[in-house]
């Protein structure tokens, strides 16, 4: 298996879960879109809070650049990155796209 398709598995099995995390209101769900020809993948959170509000946004959005996972998007507590590492990426290969490229060297991370 190349790397590619080794980071698409990871990313498909980090953020499978989010989708099944259910909220005390049953009329907001989060849902996963896995892109796999784009490698694109993104967990969505929608619904209505309320009879007049919407909730919608985009917990977490993820893309495999040039080989690389770059978190465009990251709404979790923990940060989908720790369980990028967790599960074998090198820090190397994850770009923290969601900050400027100034800051991404303090991160630990790759900056692209």
């Amino acid at each position: 298996m190349d790397t590619v398709e080794k980071y698409r598995n990871i990313v498909c099995d980090t953020l499978a879960p989010l989708g099944r995390v259910r909220f005390a209101n049953p009329k907001i769900v989060n849902e996963t879109v896995f892109d796999t020809e784009h490698d694109r993948y993104i967990v969505v959170t929608a619904g209505w809070e309320s009879e007049n509000k919407r909730i919608y946004f985009n917990l977490v959005h993820v893309d495999i650049i040039d080989g690389k996972i770059w978190i465009q998007r990251d709404g979790t507590e923990d940060g989908v990155g720790y369980a990028f590492e967790a599960a074998g990426v090198p820090k190397e290969d994850i770009v923290p796209a969601f900050h400027p490229e100034s800051v991404r060297p303090f991160t630990g991370y790759a900056v692209a």
